[in-house]
């Protein structure tokens, strides 16, 4: 096994728009000649869009673009800006008098990092789906989704971090898998058991331990100012790889990769957690489908520590690189 560039994998492109000030952004994974996909949804909050047509029993053959994207609920607007991109290039399923792109969604909650006004929309998915189809490299960071992205806001958001977008991709033989992610979890990132990134303590010397901190005080921390609890989450993605898999393995797979979710942040698939992956299939590589899970799995687990690791500091929340306690060798 060997890593490569997720942006190397055939039939795949990528493409994000960002509104640092504003403080959102979204990213769009395109597959032109239409991609097998499933989804597994397991946060509490979810938002997304045209989800349901990817279960196995329904007639949705294939997806030509998956949309990742801020702004809670408002940012599902964006699809419609790809849909109508793609539209302008034939790019959809034929019904005669115009081709329908097949285009999913799934957003996150950054509505209080930057500007509440500053939503992804129609403009911005149009621009993005423009950019994946130019074919150029994914990059990481405060980038498309993961410009409004935040971590460990189990004591609110003084005590928070920024999160980030991250993408990892393996190749085993012929075999490709990849992951593209943006993590917005309210709990930690960890490595090899150890906290990397989330909620800092008192006194800014170390982190406080979601998980414990939740444990110990029986609720998360209420908003200062409204008195509702803190609960602004969300870790979504998608995997994508050239095997060869039908759209009950593809809903399979989506499962299966959630693992690396569970592995990289504590707690996951929490209450006000809207965590969903998606799974894109497009390619002729035969493989065993368990085989391609913990690949899709490894992949995930990997693209959300790389894409904390990418993040910078922004409207007020520190970055991994910058926290004084960090050591950058980690």
């Amino acid at each position: 096994m060997e890593t490569m560039k997720i942006h190397e994998i055939p039939g795949f492109r990528f493409g994000q728009v960002e509104d640092l000030e504003g403080g959102t952004g979204c990213t769009v994974i395109l597959c032109p000649d239409g991609a097998v996909t499933g989804v597994d949804v397991r946060g509490g909050s979810p938002g997304t869009r045209d989800t349901d047509a990817l279960n196995p029993v329904c007639n949705r053959e294939v997806v030509h673009g998956v949309v990742l994207t801020g702004g809670s609920a408002f940012g599902l607007d964006a699809a419609g800006g790809v849909m109508k991109k793609l539209e302008e290039e034939g790019i959809g399923r034929d019904v005669m008098v115009t081709v329908v792109p097949n285009v999913c969604a799934a957003v996150l909650f950054d509505l209080k990092f930057g500007s509440m006004a500053a939503r992804p929309d129609v403009a911005m998915g149009y621009a993005a789906c423009e950019a994946a189809l130019q074919g150029n490299p994914i990059q990481e960071g405060n980038v498309g989704a993961g410009t409004g992205c935040t971590i460990g806001k189990i004591r609110g958001p003084q005590y928070a971090m920024k999160g980030g977008l991250g993408t990892c991709a393996y190749r085993q033989g012929d075999l490709m898998v990849g992951a593209v992610m943006a993590c917005n979890a309210m709990g930690d990132v960890v490595e090899d058991g150890t906290i990397l990134a989330g909620a800092c303590n008192d006194d800014n010397t170390g982190f406080a331990g979601t998980e414990e901190w939740l444990i110990q005080h029986g609720q998360r921390q209420r908003d200062i100012f409204s008195g509702k609890l803190v609960g602004e989450n969300t870790v979504i993605g998608c995997v994508v790889t050239n095997a060869a898999l039908n759209k009950a393995q593809a809903a399979k797979l989506a499962a299966v990769a959630q693992n690396g979710i569970a592995r990289a942040v504590r707690p996951a698939n929490a209450t006000f957690d809207g965590d969903s992956l998606f799974a894109m299939c497009h390619g002729t590589v035969p493989a065993d489908p368990d085989a391609v899970g913990i690949l899709a799995a490894r992949a995930v687990e990997e693209a959300i520590r790389r894409g904390i690791r990418a993040a910078e500091t922004l409207h007020g929340r520190p970055a991994w690189r910058d926290l004084p306690f960090v050591s950058q060798s980690t």
